[in-house]
């Protein structure tokens, strides 16, 4: 049977129909997207019109979206509080991710000796784009009261430990520039606040070889942290002892300083990576 050639016009009406479908897909998925992350955002779940305001959609379309996620398992409804939720299935393709970092994997032999030696709560940041920093492993000591940083919670460096442990060997231009986008709010009384402020605080890091957040993130909590570096020498993650300053006492720091290195050092030589010891 032969083949019946299309007409140019109907060819360019082909085209126009298939672009507008691959459009609207592609819309259809960011929307999706960002509905994942808003959910990803709340430890307690969004109810409907709450989550269609934050992501900027009508009710109708977001829902319409939710239950096509639901059906594949990325969300699930709660009937209980009548809100939506992050699904299992989001939870197996992050899993699946976590395993793909290599320095999550071979940091946790390190971070588990960590935890026994300065018997504290030991994080491990990585950063977050270049902005802010995100929790990718986590090992809780035995503490009856511990410091928890929830796993895949982000926070913004210059007032925590293992940000500033990564922005010590940042350029000035660099810490500049991150200061600038992301703002130096502050979230105690203790949080740095300015940038004059912040370089000579990352100038003490350099010095010392680890990072010290002295109630700034949280009242209460006092944080010791030092960087992992790559190939070429770039802070890319770093290690976190987190602790009540009830514990953390002025007199333990140095040694949890001494033993978050040593660890960091260990990690960053499994890796392959160049420890970096100045910035400009």
């Amino acid at each position: 049977m032969d083949a019946i050639a299309s007409s140019p016009r109907t060819r360019r009406n082909d085209e126009k129909t298939r672009t507008a479908s691959s459009g609207a897909g592609v819309q259809s998925l960011t929307r999706a997207l960002s509905i994942l992350d808003a959910l990803a955002a709340s430890d307690d779940g969004l109810t409907l019109t709450t989550l269609a305001r934050q992501v900027a959609l009508p009710p109708s379309s977001a829902h319409r979206l939710l239950t096509t996620m639901q059906r594949q398992r990325f969300v699930r409804f709660d009937q209980a509080s009548m809100s939506w939720q992050i699904g299992v299935q989001a939870f197996l393709v992050g899993n699946a991710f976590a395993r793909t970092r290599d320095v999550a994997v071979l940091a946790k032999p390190y971070m588990r000796q960590l935890m026994e030696e300065c018997g504290e709560t030991v994080n491990l940041y990585v950063l977050s784009g270049r902005e802010s920093i995100i929790c990718m492993g986590q090992v809780q000591c035995h503490q009856t009261i511990r410091a928890i940083s929830r796993p895949g919670g982000q926070v913004r460096m210059h007032g925590s430990a293992a940000g500033k442990a990564m922005l010590a060997h940042m350029t000035r231009q660099e810490v500049a520039d991150i200061a600038r986008k992301q703002g130096l709010a502050r979230n105690t009384p203790n949080t740095i606040g300015s940038l004059r402020k912040l370089h000579a605080e990352l100038g003490r890091i350099r010095q010392r070889g680890y990072s010290i957040d002295d109630e700034e993130f949280a009242i209460g909590l006092r944080c010791i942290a030092a960087p992992l570096f790559d190939e070429r020498g770039t802070a890319h993650a770093a290690l976190s002892i987190a602790g009540p300053a009830a514990r953390i006492v002025d007199d333990r720091l140095a040694e949890l300083g001494r033993l978050v290195g040593a660890a960091a050092r260990s990690v960053t030589t499994e890796l392959g990576g160049s420890v970096e010891t100045s910035a400009a």
